[in-house]
């Protein structure tokens, strides 16, 4: 697997939530903080303002235009810069229904604005370093490109939310899981060259640090070291460490812990794998070795932490639709 993989595979262990709404003008709404989660809104007919997450100046928005908010933060949308927002109506994170499509306001006359919304429910404690990196909120012009496999996620998603199916119930979250990634994919391919080459937009780009983290990802159970990820890189120890350090934000070791835990923790909440056999997939040659490491990593015994995902999940699968 990718880096870029990774990251939405870490955030399918949320519950995504999805809508399409048709606005009719006057219209405002509110859009809460919601922390640990990360959300986005496409615009597929018609025209919005956009009030930015730090309150700044309200952003015309457009057919074809996407605003990502990868840290939760809450925003307004609104037919006009003046208009009142309201409290939410439409809430993606909304756990009474998680894939939807409605109507706000009196159509009595002029040409609705339709949008496409959508968000995860992540752990803000796990959430993958990479999305701290991204601004609070990334907004990309539909005049950047045509992006045709992004629109033709976005499209496909709209027409499972407006008419539900036999098998709608799968492919939406997959949809939405294609346009996170579409998202993502084109933000890092336009983003601009930093005059500090720091963080994990240049990471990605440097050839070096790109293959010692796509060697993490691919076999997070090889027996790592610096030496041997130095030559993944194609560097020196002492040199790849030090650009590693500086770029990612932490030693290569620490975050190739970080990645086994989290990794780990994916397959005790997705699946009923033994637990020697997650052991072995995350790097430790016994399961005792296993148990300590997860559990100075998220305070609880790899069994208890399981047990718990479990229980969580037959409640939510248990709430009335």
């Amino acid at each position: 697997m990718d880096v870029l993989s990774d990251v939405i595979a870490i955030m399918r262990t949320g519950r995504p939530r999805s809508a399409r709404v048709q606005w009719h003008a006057p219209w405002g709404q509110r859009f809460p903080s919601a922390l640990g989660s990360a959300g986005f809104q496409m615009i597929l007919q018609g025209s919005c303002w956009l009030t930015p997450p730090d309150g700044g100046v309200p952003i015309a928005l457009g057919v074809g235009d996407v605003v990502f908010f990868p840290h939760g933060h809450g925003y307004g949308l609104a037919d006009s810069p003046t208009t009142p927002l309201a409290e939410p109506d439409c809430d993606p994170l909304d756990d009474a229904d998680l894939h939807a499509s409605a109507s706000i306001g009196q159509p009595l006359h002029g040409t609705p604005t339709v949008t496409l919304c959508g968000g995860y429910q992540l752990d803000p404690t796990r959430a993958h370093p990479l999305l701290h990196d991204l601004p609070d909120m990334v907004h990309m012009p539909a005049r950047l490109g045509n992006r045709a496999e992004l629109r033709a996620a976005v499209d496909l998603l709209a027409g499972e939310l407006d008419h539900p199916r036999l098998g709608t119930d799968t492919i939406v979250p997959a949809l939405l899981d294609t346009l996170v990634h579409y998202i993502l994919r084109a933000w890092f391919d336009e983003h601009p060259k930093r005059s500090i080459d720091t963080g994990w937009a240049a990471a990605l780009a440097d050839s070096a640090i790109s293959a010692a983290l796509h060697a993490i990802h691919r076999d997070p159970a090889h027996h790592w070291t610096v030496a041997t990820l130095a030559a993944e890189a194609g560097l020196s120890r002492a040199a790849f460490s030090k650009r590693f350090t500086t770029m990612i934000g932490q030693p290569p070791l620490t975050y190739l812990t970080w990645w086994r835990m989290t990794t780990a923790a994916r397959l005790l909440h997705a699946s009923d794998t033994p637990l020697g056999q997650v052991a072995a997939q995350t790097g430790y040659t016994s399961e005792f070795a296993f148990a300590n490491a997860f559990k100075r990593e998220y305070g609880t015994a790899p069994g208890r932490y399981r047990r718990h995902g479990q229980a969580r999940t037959r409640n939510e699968e248990q709430r009335p639709a």
